[in-house]
Formats: C-alpha cells, sequence, structure tokens
C-alpha cells in the first residue's frame, strides 16, 4: 500500500498526517502505524493523526500514538490538524472541529501559530507527591528543581505505570518555576520516551502552576525542549474554563511511501 503523508510539527512534537476523508486509510492496522511512526525504518514521528470528515464540523482528527494505538487528545496535534486542514483547502475564520475528547475551536493566529480551545478541566486531585488532573489526556505534574537534571526517562517510565496513575498510565510533566513562567519536560505514554513538546501536558502543568482559587483569568508561558507554548484559561468555582493552548504548527515535508518498505 503506498501512503501519501504530510510531516508536521509543534514545538518539536512531530506528527505524521494523513488525509483520510476518502477512507483509504481506515483500515491501516496498530502495527503499520507503528512502522510508519518509526524513526529508523519509517517516517518518524510522536504520533500519527487522520484528518476525516465529520458530520456538522469543518472536519474530524483521529490521533495514534507512534506505538499503535488510538489515543486521548493531543494539543499539539490538535494545532497541527487546524494547519494540515488550511493546506488542504479548508479556509475557515475559525476553525470547529471533533477529536475524541470532544469539540474544539481554533484559530490561526499567522502563518505559524495556531490558538487551539481545550477541554475544560473540572479539578486537580493531589495524587503521590505531585497532582493530577486531565486536560484531554490523564496528565501527573511533579514539581522538581533542577530541571535539566532530571532523568526523564527512568523517572517517567515509572511513574507512567504507577498503579496510582489507574488503568492505562498517566503522562508525566517534570516542572520547574520561572520567575516569569515554567519549564516543562514531558514523559509520553504511548510514545514510551521524552518527547520535545506536549500540549496537553503543557496545559496541565499551567493550570497546576497558576492556579490559586481566586477566579479570574490566568496566562502562562511554558518553556519545553522543542520551543515555548502559551496558556490561558480562567479559574473559577467550578475548576478551568476557556482554556487556549497556543504555539507553533509548522509543515515540515510531504511524501509518499510503500507499507512494504516499513517492515
Amino acid at each position: 500500500m503506498i501512503v501519501k503523508f504530510f510531516k508536521y510539527q509543534g514545538a518539536g512534537n512531530d506528527f505524521v498526517m494523513l488525509d483520510n476523508r476518502l477512507g483509504e486509510y481506515s483500515k491501516l492496522t496498530g502495527f503499520e502505524i507503528n512502522k510508519l511512526c518509526n524513526r529508523n525504518f519509517g517516517i518518524g514521528a510522536d504520533g500519527l493523526i487522520m484528518l476525516e470528515n465529520a458530520e456538522k464540523y469543518h472536519f474530524g482528527m483521529r490521533y495514534f500514538n507512534a506505538d499503535g494505538n488510538e489515543s486521548t487528545m493531543c494539543g499539539n496535534g490538535g494545532r497541527c490538524t487546524v494547519a494540515f486542514a488550511k493546506h488542504l483547502g479548508i479556509e475557515k475564520t475559525e476553525y470547529n472541529f471533533m477529536a475524541i475528547d470532544g469539540e474544539h475551536k481554533a484559530l490561526i493566529t499567522n502563518d505559524k501559530l495556531v490558538q487551539l480551545q481545550m477541554i475544560d478541566t473540572l479539578q486537580i486531585q493531589p495524587k503521590l507527591h505531585g497532582k493530577f488532573l486531565n486536560t484531554g489526556s490523564p496528565h501527573f505534574v511533579l514539581f522538581v528543581e533542577n530541571l535539566a537534571e532530571i532523568d526523564v526517562f527512568n523517572q517517567g517510565k515509572i511513574l507512567r505505570n504507577h498503579q496510582a496513575m489507574g488503568k492505562g498510565g498517566a503522562n508525566i510533566n517534570f516542572v520547574e518555576k520561572l520567575e516569569n513562567g515554567i519549564k516543562v519536560r514531558t514523559y509520553e505514554r504511548g510514545v514510551e520516551n521524552e518527547t520535545l513538546a506536549c500540549g496537553t501536558g503543557s496545559v496541565a502543568s499551567a493550570i497546576c502552576f497558576a492556579s490559586n482559587g481566586l477566579p479570574g483569568a490566568k496566562s502562562v508561558a511554558v518553556e519545553m525542549p522543542g520551543g515555548k507554548l502559551i496558556v490561558e484559561f480562567t479559574e473559577s468555582e467550578t475548576g478551568f474554563n476557556n482554556v487556549w493552548l497556543t504555539g507553533p504548527a509548522c509543515f515540515v515535508f510531504e511524501g509518499t511511501i510503500n507499507l512494504r518498505n516499513c517492515y
């Protein structure tokens, strides 16, 4: 099978993008998706995204982790999907699309920046020696000092599979407080490694950092190894709403690949 693909990245979080509006890639197996994402034998990516038709929406988004399993929401992937939609000729002032966690709105503010509205977060749960919350994907947030010295791979792997994270585990975020924001490194489940950036992880970390029990709008600059993201949200008595994730979403290259060559 010949696959026509597009490669996008958001702050270094990279994705294989497929236009699946005709359904030609719907039968790709987890094994095949894993091979396409393999950095040695395939295209190489943190995950694969299919842009599809969705009734009453401009498009639908399906996200698969690099391990080949369909997964929960990916914030940077969502922003890249919006940029991909524009590349395919879907041009809107404001985008409305459907993902696994529900409806999302998005804006393209210039050629490279995409603003994506995330789901509301209802609560932050104390767990182990950190905090747990769902921002479209489950995240554990741990505040540390000297982030550069943290063994993200080994510590993240242990926490990701800890029974306290529940069935399926969680993504693990190590966060260092800065004078004007935070610095974050994330171990992503499904990728089973540290990634250069994580959108839902940035949102989770920013909410944990800026929430103080006082109602009002908050804005947090988030530095990740692959670049900077901005998280904005409103804190209220019912939780955290009007959550927006802003950052780069860039086309890298496109091509075709024969799946047989990935085996």
